[in-house]
């Protein structure tokens, strides 16, 4: 626990010092969603969160990065004996860094960017929800009842993203973004313990999921309103948001 609150506190005062080194040129709001699959809906904490930081290595191809946090609802584990449709663990923080190569097509009014990469994310205050776990339980075993209790080990992943956005300059100080990402990770966290229930008659397991994994998969959908303090016409050559 005070692992995780000395990193969570150090990544805060790093997204601020990001949003305020951000703000010299271009600045603005947006807010991301997170759809994960056989999960919870989840939504983003702002304003720590910002993308598109990064170099342009020509007109059309920019190397980019930032950092997110999101509050997760709830995610999945797989690599589980049984599978479950709904959230095993949850809810959390969890902070999200993306490193990602971004292919541009500008207009004088419009932006197109198509981007991929790796990111790396970390779960913080990391809790099983012990009400789906023993669900997928009852049904892995045929059992009517069964209650569980586990110990785990909260891991940093990674995974790959790939994704579009589209920016329109309203004017040439104000754009709407408009983006979607589609994120494939997963961290480890391995399970011990056991688990007791039957129908009849209780028994109990002594089970170790030792290759058990957080599973960071789904769909990444935001929406914002860029902010441009430069000069000139058409859109700037990064994006600094969120």
């Amino acid at each position: 626990m005070q692992k995780d609150l000395g990193i969570r506190r150090g990544l805060i005062a790093f997204l601020l010092l990001l949003n305020v080194t951000a703000n010299g040129q271009q600045f603005g709001l947006s807010f991301s969603y997170f759809i994960p699959k056989n999960g919870d809906f989840s939504t983003p904490i702002s304003p720590f969160s910002i993308r598109g930081l990064g170099v342009d290595l020509n007109r059309f191809i920019a190397l980019e990065t930032g950092a997110s946090l999101y509050r997760m609802s709830g995610l999945n584990i797989k690599d589980l004996p049984f599978e479950s449709k709904k959230a095993l663990v949850g809810p959390n923080f969890t902070i999200l860094v993306p490193a990602e190569i971004v292919f541009s097509l500008k207009g004088s009014a419009v932006e197109f960017d198509v981007k991929g990469g790796v990111f790396g994310f970390y779960g913080f205050g990391q809790k099983i929800n012990y009400g789906n776990f023993d669900r997928a339980i009852r049904e892995y075993e045929n059992w009517q009842v069964a209650n569980s209790d586990f110990s785990y080990d909260n891991k940093p992943g990674w995974g790959y993203h790939a994704g579009a956005e589209l920016t329109i300059y309203v004017t040439q100080q104000v754009g709407i973004s408009l983006e979607t990402n589609y994120l494939m990770g997963s961290s480890k966290f391995p399970l011990k313990g056991s688990y007791i229930g039957g129908n009849a008659s209780l028994e109990t397991k002594q089970v170790e999921y030792a290759d058990a994994k957080i599973d960071l998969t789904g769909l990444e959908f935001s929406i914002g309103v860029i902010f441009n303090s430069g000069q000139g016409g058409g859109p700037p050559k990064k994006k600094r948001r969120r």
